[in-house]
């Protein structure tokens, strides 16, 4: 002790020698405890994932198969991205007016609604009057239903047209205004 105090500067020198390796062995030793703890902890969160992936692997075949069956089903309710919004109500707008006209029903006015967009697809729609028989109505809203990709009914009014007493004995003629929309995939 006496040998410290007489020499306090080579005392102190000789201290810092002997503590910085032991410094620099716990600081080492602690570094690599906590990369193990890092490491296992990223196993943790390793391991769900590597289960999932080879779960997908073992059902690869059978996802391919659900996503081409949905694909299919997508095409039937669906237009593809590639057509245009305008073209595609020109086209639908020409569509429904043959399907209306085939079934017997006459068109006095349409119009191509403005294309609202939506989260996953368009909605094009197109907004009919037409006049016809109640037979007709029904034949036209059959080919409506079979129309594909699908077209949906936004909006049906059907308004009884008044018959004369000459023609008591025909069928009951409606007007209806409709509103008609398919979809279409964004790009």
């Amino acid at each position: 002790m006496n040998w410290i105090r007489l020499h306090r500067r080579t005392s102190l020198f000789v201290g810092i020698t002997l503590i910085l390796p032991v410094f620099f062995y716990l600081k080492t030793v602690f570094g690599l405890l906590g990369l193990g703890f890092e490491y296992a902890g990223d196993r943790g969160r390793i391991e769900p994932r590597v289960a999932r992936l080879k779960g997908l692997l073992q059902n690869e075949a059978e996802l391919v198969k659900q996503s081409q069956v949905a694909e299919k089903r997508l095409r039937e309710m669906a237009f593809p991205a590639t057509d245009d919004p305008s073209a595609l109500a020109a086209r639908l707008q020409a569509d429904i007016r043959q399907i209306l006209s085939e079934a017997g029903m006459s068109v006095s006015n349409s119009q191509v609604m403005p294309v609202r967009q939506g989260e996953l697809f368009d909605q094009v729609a197109v907004k009919l009057t037409t006049a016809g028989s109640l037979s007709a109505l029904d034949a036209a809203l059959a080919g409506i239903a079979a129309y594909r990709p699908q077209l949906l009914i936004e909006s049906l009014d059907t308004f009884p047209v008044r018959a004369n007493a000459r023609n008591a004995d025909e069928e009951q003629s409606v007007t209806a205004v409709m509103q008609l929309m398919v979809l279409r995939v964004l790009p």
